[in-house]
């Protein structure tokens, strides 16, 4: 046969021939979508660094949930914005506190229409920033951490949380969540464990939008750049603790270790496709530098590619309206 003999171009002649021979799908039901709630709010406030996203009120995060919800996106992740911090994150743990009662009001809005996530960390919440409780010499105490998680923990679970997503990065919790759980009752409330979240320089803009009080940085506790094998030990102590899905974070910079998981685990694999990521399309796209639309949906795509089940993205809602229209 006369060169060339193969011609895979023939695929990709028509829409609906690559449409046919699709590998990877996007779909609605595979987005998250990560939404702020900042107590006293009166309005929403936007976030400066992550154009599009807010800081919601009570009243507008029910109306965007609902949105979110019509739009038919698989769940919603909430963080809480308080009013006043403590060394111990007191407010996170608190049933009234600005997490659990937008947990509370979103479970009443949509009920089981979704997946309610809650953030089961204190970064939000002390007034240091870091992620656990401190101790005498300001190091990040892991012991003293997983008991105010579990205690936060039953607390979301209450509040109305389907799952939970611990994202500290301290060892052993996804097992102190478990065993608070069960032992509050609370047996069917799954855990998205942080499985490898990593020190990066991507969660910059996150940081404006919790208000977060950071001093230096989290190093000691989230996973280094560098390494895979060291996310692989994490996923096999997440799992054995009982983890009923996993996560990679960031997304984008870690792909190879989104396929790493993804090939391993036996449970769904997210990844938190993170604010910088987010921030950085918006900013090239305002500039003129590149197609924002098609370029969300190569991001999506190549995450879903590497192994996602699950994608937690701030476009969740815009992405699965555009899905729906096509």
């Amino acid at each position: 046969m006369a060169f060339p003999a193969h011609r895979p171009r023939r695929l990709r002649s028509t829409p609906a021939l690559r449409r046919l021979v699709a590998e990877i799908d996007l779909r609605p039901r595979h987005l998250v979508l990560p939404m702020f709630v900042k107590e006293g709010a009166s309005e929403p406030i936007p976030i400066a660094s992550m154009p599009g996203v807010v800081q919601h009120t009570r009243d507008s995060l029910r109306k965007a949930a609902v949105e979110a919800v019509s739009a038919g996106v698989g769940g919603l992740m909430l963080f809480g914005v308080p009013e006043s911090r403590d060394a111990t994150g007191s407010a996170g743990v608190d049933p009234d506190g600005v997490l659990n009662v937008a947990l509370r009001d979103l479970r009443a809005e949509v009920g089981d229409a979704t997946v309610l996530m809650a953030d089961t960390c204190l970064d939000e919440f002390t007034d240091h920033g870091h992620c656990g409780v401190l101790d005498a010499e300001g190091r990040v105490d892991n012991d003293a951490t997983l008991a105010v998680y579990a205690e936060m923990a039953v607390a979301q679970a209450e509040a109305g949380a389907h799952l939970l997503g611990p994202s500290g990065m301290m060892d052993g919790q996804v097992g102190a969540i478990r065993e608070a759980l069960d032992a509050a009752g609370h047996v069917d409330t799954g855990i998205l464990a942080y499985t490898a979240k990593y020190s990066s320089a991507f969660f910059g803009p996150f940081r404006e939008a919790v208000e977060s009080q950071l001093r230096g940085d989290r190093k000691t506790y989230q996973q280094d750049s560098a390494n895979v094998r060291e996310a692989l030990r994490e996923l096999a102590l997440d799992l054995e603790e009982g983890a009923d899905m996993v996560m990679v974070k960031p997304a984008l910079a870690y792909l190879d270790v989104l396929r790493a998981v993804a090939e391993t685990a036996d449970v769904p694999v997210a990844a938190y496709q993170v604010s910088g990521e987010y921030a950085m399309v918006e900013a090239a796209a305002a500039n003129g530098w590149l197609d924002r639309d098609r370029t969300v949906l190569e991001t999506l795509t190549g995450i879903r590619r590497a192994g996602a089940d699950i994608v937690l993205t701030y476009w969740a809602t815009e992405v699965a309206q555009r899905l729906t229209t096509e």
